[in-house]
């Protein structure tokens, strides 16, 4: 070999290296690589190990973005002054006993955390239990010193001081201390959603204020996690979110799921839970997407909670050892589950849409005041106002001669009048109908309606054109999907592995109008595609569905491809802005609303109606 070689490929050396066994000190730094990635990693696995002894109440404190001092208190159950050298060896733990790594109800069962944190920082320990005194033990760099006695009460406090002091290569990779804090808040905010019972106190020791407060929740679990999500992600999520609570082959859904309308543009409002777990799973998060798929436009995003429980024998959490990955033994059902569950919720909503539509309107809609507030009591008090005020005043316009546009009095006693932009209709229709009866069409676009309590206003082409949309899906799901026959078959070559696994879902493909069979070797051939698509690339289609099956298991692809093409035809097939609708059009147009799921927004996500209560409308007035 060219003596030049080893120039260009360093790692590789002429004389053999000895294998030797690294020291616990490195071991525990490598170890620690992994576990702890930031400061907000460390809160993780110290508020984790809280929770798991049962703490009903968690205190955390940070300084320098937690680079500085992370200090977690709990009143869980302690450790002995015996437990406390075991806790810091590595894979020394209390969770499990190692004979079924399958089988996990605790958060953490590694026993990693500890002995990695006090490998790259100064850790000190003390912790009491009920039937023994109160102990300490102060690990730095590695090094473990002696136990030594400590007067404190039942329960764990650990100090974490200077991390990563003894790894200063890790400590260029932090990022500023505002952006640590609040990588630890958004931690601890997760911790909490799953453990609405207990209650979390989250203090910045630099400016001497409380972040978070959460007192622990009661009541039964539905309305503790209501409480607990109200809290953290505000109560307009609550209030515009549905109650998800759906089981299938063993795996139960639980949760709230935002309405369409009340969508984000990020993902930022999205939380999932696995057996109490918080994750970021990326099977899940599409799974997610694709519950939402046909009621949101692509750059808006769902807020969701959602709670995923199983058998523990059936998802495995020991994938990564920061344990935010699980491996679902079956994802086919749990992603089904996701979303088959949401989209049942969001047809039983029906034509509801979110509140906070209404809260925008009423916004805009607030004048800016130009002076002194005028309260409703005091209109009383000045001339032309009072009861029956406003008879007189009308009689007076009435009777009144009109104006041109220079001012001078018309000699026929009346200005031509502007060219009508509304027309109102009679007094018909059920005003006690959830969207009330048409009084108004204004703009030629915009339905105005009469509730009981209020009024609606309804975009009359966005909510035909989900009408529309709904009954083509419900025409194409009971004659199923009409293909059409190519000419020439394509034959697409794939590797054996990608040609079987498209064969086994070649029934499912062939209901969706896509038919393939298997043509000698390791191709495929298709002879007929959705004739919805039209002329289509039937080989960059094939492999669309071939990437979506090797990442998630199934796919949706073909079917999103047809429903934007169903969601193009109900657009040109619905009534357009600027058509005038007769009354009984407009209250038709109303009632198969109410009766149609998912009518409350758009097939972009945008809302059809937006309900104004007569309460708010007053209060824009002063009235209230």
């Amino acid at each position: 070999m060219p003596s030049g070689m080893h120039a260009t490929r360093p790692k590789i050396s002429q004389t053999r290296a000895a294998i030797r066994q690294l020291d616990e000190t490195a071991a525990n730094r490598i170890a620690a690589g992994e576990v702890v990635e930031r400061p907000a990693s460390a809160v993780k696995e110290l508020v984790e190990n809280a929770l798991d002894a049962g703490a009903a109440r968690v205190r955390v404190e940070y300084a320098g973005g937690g680079k500085t001092l992370i200090r977690v208190i709990d009143d869980g159950s302690g450790m002995t002054a015996q437990d406390l050298p075991l806790a810091m060896s590595r894979h020394a733990t209390s969770k499990i006993d190692g004979s079924d790594l399958l089988n996990i109800h605790t958060f953490g069962f590694r026993g990693e955390a500890l002995p990695s944190l006090g490998a790259v920082g100064r850790l000190t320990i003390s912790s009491r239990t009920a039937d023994s005194e109160g102990a300490e033990i102060t690990v730095t760099a590695g090094r473990i010193g002696p136990v030594r006695p400590a007067a404190r009460t039942l329960g764990t406090q650990v100090d974490l001081r200077d991390l990563f002091f003894a790894t200063p290569a890790r400590l260029k990779f932090m990022r500023t201390d505002r952006a640590e804090a609040q990588a630890i808040v958004d931690t601890l905010r997760r911790l909490a959603m799953a453990e609405p019972y207990v209650g979390f106190t989250l203090t910045d020791l630099d400016g001497d204020r409380v972040v978070l407060r959460l007192d622990a929740e009661q009541g039964e679990l539905f309305d503790a996690l209501e409480a607990r999500l109200a809290t953290l992600m505000g109560r307009e999520f609550t209030d515009n979110a549905l109650r998800l609570d759906t089981e299938r082959e063993g795996v139960r859904l639980s949760g709230y799921a935002a309405l369409p309308t009340y969508s984000r543009g990020s993902s930022v409002a999205q939380y999932l839970f696995v057996n109490g777990r918080p994750v970021r799973d990326k099977m899940l998060l599409g799974a997610l997407r694709a519950a939402y798929s046909d009621v949101l436009a692509r750059d808006r995003h769902p807020a969701a909670a959602l709670f995923l429980d199983c058998d523990p024998e059936l998802v495995d959490v020991n994938v990564h050892p920061a344990k935010a990955e699980v491996r679902f033994r079956d994802p086919g059902v749990v992603r089904g589950l996701v979303v088959s569950g949401i989209r049942h919720a969001l047809a039983e909503a029906g034509h509801r849409a979110s509140g906070t539509v209404a809260t925008a309107t009423l916004g805009a809609m607030r004048p800016e005041p130009t002076g002194p507030r005028i309260w409703q009591m005091d209109y009383a008090s000045r001339p032309g106002y009072g009861p029956g005020a406003g008879a007189v005043q009308n009689a007076y316009a009435a009777q009144a001669p009109a104006h041109d546009a220079d001012g001078v009095i018309d000699p026929q006693g009346f200005a031509d009048a502007p060219a009508p932009f509304a027309r109102i209709e009679a007094e018909t229709g059920p005003i006690e109908a959830p969207l009330g009866a048409a009084r108004a069409q204004v703009h030629e676009n915009y339905i105005i309606a009469q509730t009981q309590d209020g009024i609606v206003i309804v975009d009359q082409h966005a909510a035909h054109e989900r009408l529309v949309y709904e009954r083509l899906k419900r025409q194409m799901a009971e004659t199923g999907v009409p293909a059409q026959a190519l000419l020439i078959p394509e034959i697409v070559p794939l590797s054996s592995g990608d040609a079987q696994r498209l064969l086994d879902h070649a029934e499912a493909l062939d209901q969706m109008g896509l038919v393939i069979e298997a043509f000698g070797g390791d191709a495929i051939a298709v002879r007929e595609t959705p004739a919805a698509l039209g002329t289509v690339n039937a080989r960059k289609l094939v492999l669309d569905i071939l990437d979506e099956l090797a990442d998630l298991g199934q796919s949706g692809t073909l079917r999103s491809r047809i429903d934007a093409v169903l969601s193009r035809m109900a657009c040109h097939g619905s009534i357009r802005s600027g058509r005038q609708m007769r009354g009984e059009e407009m209250n038709a147009l109303l009632r198969e609303m109410e009766a149609t799921p998912l009518s409350g927004q758009c097939n972009h996500g945008r809302p059809t109606y937006v309900e104004l209560k007569l309460g708010d409308i007053e209060k824009l007035f002063g009235r209230r």
